[in-house]
């Protein structure tokens, strides 16, 4: 079936492949109508997680194009249409024993960054990711703050790059690893899922599980969104093995189980799980069909270079730095995804991130982890609110929404009024669109914000800006 003609593809999204370095990438794109004053609308890129494809962005594409935006959402390495350059037919077919080196985050990230100038850009208002796409989303952004120029992480939390190892630690072992040795000794005894994913039976085991391949990923789906009752995520006390094994089974899973037995223990055979509001069955069988002519295995590469640290070994270079970037976190209020890994989404919050707001951590009510699909409105309005579009509809890239004055800021006006716009009481609120920002030291005209503290309330910039305006007639020196 063509991409085309899929459920749910908008005629405003076109499919089409690039050639990029080793691969041909297929990428769902929608663009604005091109306009003199638009023949460049700003970039965003979506990157999908695990078991999903570009198709999971599909709901909220043409609202994002609509709103001035060129979306594109490809299919990552080693998932749906993007294939290795050279295979025959429209798919591409992973094995266990194929080089692991193309699946290291960096070449990940690497992939992303030849997108975009594939695409015949040099940076991007935002790249967007979630689940497993949320760490890619995080390392194009730490890597190339220059690139792109804001990121969102949804569902799962981003903390940085590895720290190195100092000569006198221990040998390597990756934190699930460690983990996992804890969990086998419960009773009954458990095992952290992206350990699983590491096996070489895991790919065989979904692609003929039990229930069949179309029913076993209806359930997968069905158990991590707001759809089932199992999903009261909360968060965890600590990161120790007790903590961990209160997650649900498609997280910590009994030992000897595969993944289709884990979640078809959750969902009764009678529970419809091809008929959810967020997901039909002719949606359902678009993901079906896809994976059972890829196999699963070029998505779990990524867990068996996430859970072997040699696989991560480049990234620490950048150990200790942080996202500059505007950054927005932004999740389902049932999803585990938020708490799977205790401690994660404050470090990302406080250390990983330099430059994300409060009102920039965002959960939307009763959505699962399938949120862009679950609530696409309330995540089309919670991006456009971060990106912050104005009020003629012509979208800007943000910035000084999402400072943080850990020295000192200085805000200062570059339209020659000054009329504080009058903001409702919601977080989707918008700043003064002819400010621009200065950070540190750089102070102008005696107008400070004092910098110990880590939010300034959005009326008391106002005033500031105002009187400033008002002493120096507007002028921007």
């Amino acid at each position: 079936m063509c991409c085309n003609t899929w459920p749910g593809i908008s005629p405003q999204i076109h499919s089409r492949s690039l050639i990029i370095n080793d691969l041909e990438v297929h990428i769902l794109e929608a663009r604005p109508e091109i306009t003199p004053a638009t023949d460049r609308p700003p970039l965003l890129i979506l990157l999908h997680g695990f078991p999903e494809l570009a198709y999971s962005w599909r709901k909220v594409m043409v609202p994002l194009r609509d709103a001035g935006y060129y979306v594109v959402a490809p299919d990552q390495r080693g998932y749906g249409r993007t294939k290795r350059r050279g295979t025959q037919g429209e798919h591409d077919r992973y094995m266990f024993d194929d080089d692991l080196a193309p699946f290291r985050m960096l070449n990940l990230a690497t992939d992303i960054v030849s997108l975009v100038y594939a695409l015949g850009y040099s940076s991007a208002a935002a790249v967007v990711g979630h689940d497993f796409g949320s760490a890619v989303a995080g390392h194009c952004a730490l890597i190339r703050p220059d690139m792109f120029r804001s990121v969102v992480l949804m569902s799962a939390a981003y903390t940085g790059a590895p720290a190195p190892l100092l000569e006198q630690d221990p040998p390597a072992k990756s934190l699930m690893a460690s983990l996992s040795e804890g969990l086998a000794g419960l009773t009954p005894p458990r095992k952290h899922y992206t350990m699983y994913y590491s096996t070489r039976e895991a790919n065989a085991d979904m692609m003929e599980p039990p229930q069949g391949l179309h029913r076993f990923l209806g359930e997968y789906y069905h158990v991590k969104s707001a759809a089932w009752h199992g999903n009261g995520a909360y968060r965890l006390p600590s990161l120790s093995v007790s903590s961990l094994a209160q997650l649900p089974r498609y997280y910590v899973m009994n030992l000897g189980e595969t993944m289709p037995e884990s979640v078809a223990r959750d969902v009764p055979p009678a529970v419809e799980v091809d008929n959810n509001s967020y997901l039909s069955k002719e949606e359902l069988a678009v993901y079906a069909a896809e994976y059972a002519k890829t196999g699963f295995q070029g998505g779990l590469n990524r867990y068996r270079c996430a859970t072997d640290p040699q696989w991560t070994e480049d990234l620490k270079v950048f150990a200790g730095k942080r996202i500059e970037v505007p950054a927005m976190f932004l999740a389902g209020s049932r999803d585990w995804g938020v708490y799977q890994l205790p401690g994660a989404a404050e470090k990302m919050r406080t250390e990983t991130c330099a430059r994300m707001q409060e009102e920039d951590f965002m959960l939307v009510p009763e959505a699962g982890h399938w949120v862009q699909q679950e609530a696409p409105a309330e995540v089309v309005k919670s991006l456009l609110r971060f990106l912050h579009e104005d009020k003629s509809g012509s979208v800007v890239q943000s910035a000084p929404q999402n400072l943080r004055t850990e020295n000192k800021v200085a805000m200062i006006m570059t339209s020659r009024t000054c009329r504080p716009p009058v903001y409702p009481r919601s977080s989707s609120s918008l700043w003064p669109f002819g400010a621009t920002y200065l950070l540190r030291n750089e102070l102008s005209v005696g107008m400070k914000v004092a910098g110990h503290r880590k939010h300034v309330n959005k009326q008391t910039i106002v005033r500031l800006l105002c009187r400033y305006q008002k002493n120096t007639n507007g002028i921007d020196r």
